[in-house]
């Protein structure tokens, strides 16, 4: 239990960092001071001032902020070239879109050295054969390692399911090796079967009845293409959340699925316990759902402040103080709404599965 909850307040910490170091590296880049460097919110547990700035560590880890001179519309500026208020609307436009950047960003960043490091990859090779089956007609036999379909080579078995998978009644032809080495060539063509995607819809996929082997090999590349994965990696998460909140709203996903910091402190616990890489990929999961949420054109989040700056752009004027006041309060209690219902469905799955 103790172990899980250090692992989880360092999880959510290094993603907090991330976060308020994109807001604060693109405000000194504007020119624009910043007062306070805080992890966490609540009252100091310590600070030490460096500079112009006070850098903290606050009571409660949920959260962070950067407190920037000029942002509290109220606040008198003796100085208005380092105040935030007087800064361009694209600099302010920048440094609130640094936050949720940089949390993508770090996820690139995690994929592209995993792919350097190396990954555990599920070879082509057969481990079952289901009696009756396309496969078994065919005469494939365990431990056959697959190597082309129709001319496509067949380096892991991702590649073969995402064929097999995408030509359900298509003669298609395989090229095999049995453990003797010897190579020979078969038509199989996958039966249209109906299973459930991620999101739980039946969908029609192809399959000729064969499973994977426990057979593995480390997947490697050179850092060109490792970065070029990672961001191919994070954008693909970033469709799949996209996907999945749309599928909540539309009911097609329960709601109940939908967690909160205790979910993601169990989470945390579980994927450590697993293994650092299982753990390095939940981190870059979080970091892409961080940045997705700040996104969002909800007052109070970034992405409400980025639409009023997009609406002062497009209208040459910035939106009034009591028009953000009061769209502010509406955000505020759609995000507490949110947070009550996150814990609600963490308290029922913990307390009664």
């Amino acid at each position: 239990m103790i172990e899980t909850i250090i692992v989880a307040t360092v999880v959510l910490g290094v993603l907090i960092f991330i976060h308020e170091l994109g807001h604060y590296l693109v405000a000194k880049r504007a020119g624009v001071l910043v007062e306070k460097f805080s992890l966490g919110f609540g009252p100091k547990i310590i600070g030490k001032t460096v500079g112009e700035t006070e850098y903290l560590i606050s009571a409660f880890p949920l959260g962070g902020y950067v407190k920037l001179y000029g942002e509290d519309p109220d606040e008198e500026i003796d100085d208005p070239e380092r105040s935030f208020s007087k800064a361009s609307v694209w600099s302010r436009l920048a440094i609130v879109a640094a936050g949720p950047i940089f949390n993508m960003l770090f996820a690139v960043l995690i994929f592209s050295v995993v792919y350097m490091v190396g990954v555990p990859t599920i070879s082509s090779v057969v481990g079952d054969v289901q009696e009756g089956s396309p496969a078994f007609s065919a005469g494939l036999l365990p431990g056959d390692k697959i190597l082309m379909i129709n001319e496509k080579k067949i380096n892991k078995w991702e590649d073969l399911v995402g064929v097999v998978h995408d030509s359900p009644g298509v003669s298609l032809k395989f090229s095999i090796q049995r453990n003797s080495g010897s190579v020979f060539e078969v038509n199989i063509a996958p039966e249209s079967k109906t299973t459930k995607n991620i999101f739980g819809e039946e969908i029609k996929v192809g399959l000729i009845g064969i499973h994977a082997s426990q057979e593995y090999f480390t997947e490697r590349f050179n850092p060109i293409v490792a970065v070029w994965k990672g961001f191919e990696k994070t954008w693909k998460i970033t469709y799949l959340t996209l996907v999945s909140i749309k599928k909540i709203i539309e009911k097609t996903i329960p709601s109940d699925s939908i967690g909160g910091p205790i979910l993601i402190f169990q989470m945390a616990g579980e994927q450590a316990k697993i293994g650092l890489m299982n753990l390095v990929f939940f981190v870059a999961l979080l970091s892409v759902n961080l940045g997705i949420l700040n996104l969002f054109p909800i007052p109070i989040l970034d992405g409400g402040h980025i639409l009023f700056y997009l609406i002062e752009i497009v209208f040459r004027k910035p939106v009034s103080m009591k028009v953000r006041e009061n769209a502010q309060r509406v955000g505020l209690a759609m995000l507490i709404t949110l947070m009550v219902f996150a814990f609600y469905n963490d308290i029922m799955r913990a307390f009664f599965k």
